[in-house]
C-alpha cells in the first residue's frame, strides 16, 4: 500500500497531489502542476501545439481537438465560466466575502503559500463580451436568430461535458451548461457513475472526454509533478500511466514542476510554482473553479469526530469513536467503492473505506505532519535522515538540473553539492543524496495476528513499482536507488540529485507476504498483473488498523468489526457500518437516526434543514476550509 507517498510525494496538489475525487469532491490527492499578464493574453493566432521535443509518439494523441485545441476557444470558455455564480449555487448559505475566497485563479489557492500572486498570472474575470469576442475571432459566430454558433462549414459548437453523477456536481454543471449557452456553446452534459470516471481502464484513466469536471484532494503540499509535466501525459505507448490527462505539455512548466518538487529551499519552490502557475494560465488547459468546503454532520451525540483541515481522510482517528450506549457506528455513503485496492483505485470513498483497515503511517492536522505508526518522523534535524555529499561518476542514476531521472553523462546539468548548476564533463561530480531510515512502532501486527515484517514492505515496494500492477506513476521508484529492509522498517536511498522537500514521510507501505489465498499460493508469489482482481486485496484486504472488513454486501453495506490485534489496542465502538444511501435521502437517514455520520462526500455544504436541526440539538456540523478543488479540464488532442 503506498498511499502514504502516493497522497503526499506524488502530486496530489494541496491543492493537490493528487489523489482524484469521485465524492463530489477530491481527493486526490488528486487532483486530481507559470511574460507576466493580469489580463487575458492579446488573441494567439494559433493554438499551442505539444512541442516537437515532448514524449509523445506520432501514433497516438497528437491531433490536437478540433474545437478546444484552439486557445481562443478555451481562453472564450474561461470568460464565460461566472465562478462566483457556480459557487452560490452550492453554498448558498456563505456569505458573499465568504463565498468570494472560494474563487481559484490557477490549481493553487490565492491563500496558499505558492500562490504566483494575481499579479504573476492570467486571471480570467467573468467577461461574457469577451469571450462572445474570442469565438467569433475563432470562427465560430452567432447567426441572427441562432441559439448556439456555428462555423463556415455549418458545424455547431458542442461539447460534450463529463463529470460524475454526485448531487453536487449535477448542481454547478447545470450551472455552467447556462453559461455557456448565452455565449452561443452548447454542453452535452454527460453524468457518469464515479466507478466508470475515476476508474483504473475508463474515463480519465484512458482520456475518454472532451471537457472533464472533477477535483484534486487537497494535500498539505501543492506537489504536482504527475498532473502537470509532459512526461505524465498518459498514453497507449506508455501503459497510461500518469495523471496529465489533458495532455498539456508546456516544457517550461514541465521543468519547472519538476524543480518545485526537488528542493529543500522554500523560495525556489515558490518561483517555481510561479512559472507554472503563469505558463498553466496562458495555455488554458484547464478551467479552475472554485475551493470546497468540507462539510459534515454528526449525532450530536457522537464523541472523538474530528474532521481537520489538512487531513483529508476524517477517519484517520476511527478507533476514538464512540456513542454513548452505543455498539455501532453507522457511516452514510451516497457512492460505494469499487476496489479496495487502492493503489489503483482512485475514488475517495475507496480510500476512505480502506482507512478503516490501513490507515496512513503518519497525520497532517491543520497541515502539521506527525508520526502514527513511525517511531518519529526521519527528519535531517533529528539525525534520522541524511543530505550527504556523494561522488558520482558517469553512467549512474541521477536526478539532473531540470528534474528529470537521468544516466549521468557529459552534457548533463546537474546541480552539485554546493547548489550551483554544473556541466558535467567527465570524471566524478559532488552531489547531494538523501537516506532516510523510517522506523516503525514496535507491535504492529495483521489482523490474523502476524507481526509485520521486512517482506512485507519489501513486497509493497515489489507490487507498486511493477508495470503490471496498474499503477498510474513510478517516480518515487524511478528515483529509489535502494531500500534497506527491516522487520521494523526500511531505510530508504534516494538517488544523487534527489531533494525532495517530503523526505520524511513514508515511501512504502505494507502487504501481507504471508497471506495464504483461497487457491492456495502465497500473495507474495502472485504476478502484479493479477492483484486488481483478486478477492483478498480488492475485497477483503487484510487490515493492520482498527477495524477489519467482516461483510460487503454490494450495493448495500460494507460491516467492520474491532481488529482484535490493532497495535492500539481495542477501539472505542467494536462494529462500524457503510451504509449505501441515496443522495435525495442522506439527510433524513441521519434526522431519523438511520446513519450517525454524513461526510463531505454526501453533504455539500450547509442547508437550512442542517442549520436547523444544529440549532436545535439533534446533530452536530463541522465545517472546515478545504484545498479541494472543483476544475474542469479540457481534454488537448485526439488519438
Amino acid at each position: 500500500m503506498l498511499r502514504n507517498r502516493l497522497f503526499f510525494v506524488l502530486g496530489l496538489l494541496v491543492v493537490a497531489s493528487m489523489i482524484l475525487s469521485a465524492c463530489g469532491a477530491p481527493a486526490p490527492a488528486a487532483t486530481e502542476a507559470p511574460a507576466v499578464a493580469t489580463e487575458a493574453p492579446a488573441v494567439a493566432t494559433e493554438a499551442p501545439v505539444v512541442p516537437t521535443e515532448a514524449p509523445i509518439t506520432p501514433t497516438s494523441y497528437t491531433t490536437p481537438h478540433p474545437i478546444l485545441g484552439d486557445l481562443k476557444v478555451r481562453q472564450a470558455l474561461s470568460y464565460c465560466t461566472n465562478k462566483n455564480d457556480l459557487i452560490k449555487s452550492v453554498y448558498p448559505l456563505l456569505s458573499e466575502e465568504e463565498q468570494g475566497k472560494l474563487v481559484m485563479h490557477t490549481f493553487i489557492p490565492t491563500s496558499h503559500w505558492a500562490y504566483a500572486g494575481d499579479e504573476n498570472v492570467t486571471v480570467y474575470e467573468y467577461d461574457p463580451a469577451k469571450g462572445a469576442a474570442l469565438l467569433d475571432e475563432a470562427g465560430w459566430t452567432l447567426a441572427e436568430g441562432a441559439g448556439f454558433r456555428t462555423n463556415a462549414a455549418g458545424d455547431e459548437l458542442a461539447l460534450k461535458f463529463t463529470t460524475t453523477s454526485a448531487a453536487f456536481r449535477q448542481t454547478w454543471a447545470a450551472i455552467w451548461e447556462a453559461q455557456m449557452a448565452e455565449c452561443g456553446v452548447r454542453v452535452v452534459r454527460l453524468h457518469a457513475p464515479a466507478s466508470w470516471w475515476f476508474g483504473d481502464t475508463t474515463g480519465l484513466a484512458r482520456r475518454d472526454f472532451e471537457l472533464g469536471a472533477f477535483a484534486w484532494v487537497g494535500q498539505a503540499d501543492p506537489g504536482g509533478q504527475t498532473l502537470y509535466a509532459c512526461d505524465q501525459i498518459p498514453l497507449p505507448e506508455n501503459g497510461w500511466a500518469g495523471q496529465n490527462s489533458m495532455g498539456w505539455c508546456n516544457e517550461e512548466a514541465s521543468k519547472n514542476i519538476k524543480l518545485a518538487n526537488n528542493t529543500l529551499i522554500k523560495d525556489e519552490r515558490i518561483a517555481a510554482y510561479t512559472v507554472v502557475q503563469n505558463e498553466f494560465t496562458k495555455d488554458v488547459p484547464s478551467i479552475p473553479l472554485f475551493n470546497r468546503t468540507d462539510t459534515f454532520a454528526s449525532a450530536a451525540d457522537l464523541a472523538g469526530f474530528a474532521p481537520t483541515p489538512g487531513q483529508e481522510y476524517y477517519m484517520y482517528n476511527a478507533g476514538d469513536w464512540e456513542r454513548p450506549g452505543q455498539d455501532t457506528i453507522i457511516l452514510g455513503f451516497t457512492q460505494e467503492p469499487a476496489s479496495l485496492y487502492t493503489l489503483v483505485e482512485s475514488a475517495f470513498v475507496a480510500v476512505a473505506a480502506d482507512y478503516f483497515l490501513r490507515p496512513g503511517f503518519t497525520t497532517s492536522l491543520n497541515y502539521d505532519f506527525a508520526a502514527v505508526y513511525l517511531k518519529a518522523l526521519p527528519t535531517l534535524e533529528s539525525g534520522a535522515t541524511t543530505n550527504s555529499d556523494v561522488e558520482v561518476a558517469e553512467g549512474a542514476k541521477v536526478v539532473d538540473a531540470d528534474g528529470n531521472v537521468v544516466d549521468l553523462a557529459a552534457g548533463v546539468k546537474v546541480i552539485n553539492a554546493a547548489g550551483e548548476t554544473v556541466e558535467f564533463t567527465g570524471g566524478t561530480v559532488t552531489m547531494k543524496q538523501l537516506v532516510s531510515k523510517f522506523e516503525f512502532i514496535d507491535g504492529i501486527k495483521w489482523e490474523d495476528g502476524e507481526p509485520i515484517k521486512a517482506a512485507d514492505f519489501e513486497l509493497s515496494k515489489t507490487i507498486a513499482c511493477d508495470p503490471e500492477s496498474g499503477a498510474t506513476s513510478f517516480i518515487t521508484c524511478d528515483k529509489t536507488a535502494s531500500v534497506e529492509f527491516a522487520d521494523n522498517g526500511y531505510t530508504q536511498t534516494w538517488i544523487p540529485g534527489v531533494q525532495d522537500p517530503l523526505y520524511f514521510i513514508p515511501v512504502w507501505g505494507l502487504e501481507p507476504s504471508h497471506q495464504v489465498l483461497a487457491d492456495g499460493r502465497n500473495l507474495k508469489d502472485v504476478p502484479a498483473s493479477e492483484w486488481a482482481t483478486l478477492p483478498e486485496v480488492a475485497e477483503d484486504p487484510l487490515s493492520y488498523g482498527p477495524y477489519v472488513l467482516t461483510e460487503w454486501v454490494k450495493g448495500e453495506k460494507m460491516v467492520f468489526a474491532a481488529n482484535p490485534n490493532w497495535v492500539f489496542g481495542a477501539p472505542k465502538t467494536p462494529n462500524l457500518v457503510i451504509q449505501i444511501i441515496s443522495a435525495e435521502g442522506a439527510e433524513a437517514a441521519l434526522l431519523g437516526g438511520e446513519v450517525d455520520v454524513l461526510d463531505s462526500t454526501t453533504l455539500v455544504g450547509l442547508t437550512q434543514t442542517l442549520v436547523d436541526a444544529a440549532a436545535a440539538g439533534t446533530i452536530k456540523t463541522v465545517i472546515n476550509a478545504s484545498a479541494t478543488w472543483e476544475h474542469i479540464d479540457v481534454n488537448l488532442f485526439l488519438r
